[in-house]
């Protein structure tokens, strides 16, 4: 595994052609009152740079800077966020992955680790493999993932991937324990995720409805570094079982 931004033209010159290219993509946004706006960057960056690591040596992988910023303006009822329009960010991607096939990549992989920028990042590998004679996938950590996080008993008393809750304030607790409270809310309830992959019938979106969750899911205070260990675990099989069949398929 190789990291872009540590390499110069002619190693990414000679590289590119045979190589997998994996862009991480998140957010910076609020994350309740408790985890820091960076939190989607610091997972999707750390689960995608260990599963590249895993990859046996015939399947060559580079990674790139992860890009820090996305679509989630239905955070600005709280602030404390940074965001692209629908059209820019789709644009951003867009332009990504032609910058990538312009440095001689043929094979593309966009992870994701931010809900907002889910359906834009698939409909971005779409377009670009309509323009141009690639491969390119693109798809959700938690959902290229999942049988190995229902495995480990993710959906279990929790939201998957949920919000700003006990999913992802384990996950913080295993990669950035620094910048996690030892004090967060509480949300009294029983939380579970359904643990089948098939999608919801339909979207349902209601104004005013992360105001009155108070931006996050279900319960933070149940998070825990030892829980955030196993899910990790988990997303990083799962990412390193993904990367090599796109690859070799």
């Amino acid at each position: 595994m190789r990291l872009f931004a540590e390499m110069n033209r002619e190693e990414l010159h000679t590289a590119a052609p045979g190589s997998l290219a994996v862009l991480p993509i998140g957010a910076t946004e609020q994350h309740g009152p408790h985890l820091p706006t960076g939190t989607d960057v610091f997972a999707v960056e750390a689960v995608a740079r260990e599963a590249a690591a895993q990859l046996p040596e015939d399947v060559p992988v580079i990674v790139t800077p992860t890009l820090p910023f996305g679509s989630s303006h239905h955070h600005f009822v709280f602030g404390a966020t940074l965001s692209l329009s629908t059209e820019a960010y789709f644009r951003v991607l867009c332009e990504l992955i032609e910058s990538l096939i312009t440095d001689g990549f043929t094979r593309i992989f966009l992870i994701n680790g931010h809900g907002g920028n889910h359906e834009l990042a698939e409909l971005a590998a779409r377009d670009m493999t309509l323009r141009h004679p690639v491969r390119v996938a693109a798809g959700s950590y938690w959902n290229v993932a999942w049988k190995e996080l229902v495995a480990a008993e993710a959906h279990r008393g929790r939201r998957l991937p949920g919000h700003a809750g006990d999913f992802e304030s384990s996950m913080m607790l295993s990669v950035r324990p620094d910048l996690v409270p030892a004090v967060r809310p509480h949300r009294a309830g029983e939380f579970g995720t359904d643990a089948r992959e098939a999608p919801a019938p339909y979207r349902d979106e209601r104004h005013g409805w992360w105001r009155e969750i108070d931006g996050f899911t279900d319960s933070p205070a149940r998070g825990s570094a030892q829980s955030g260990a196993r899910f990790r675990a988990a997303i990083v099989a799962g990412l390193a079982r993904a990367f090599a069949e796109f690859y070799r398929s």
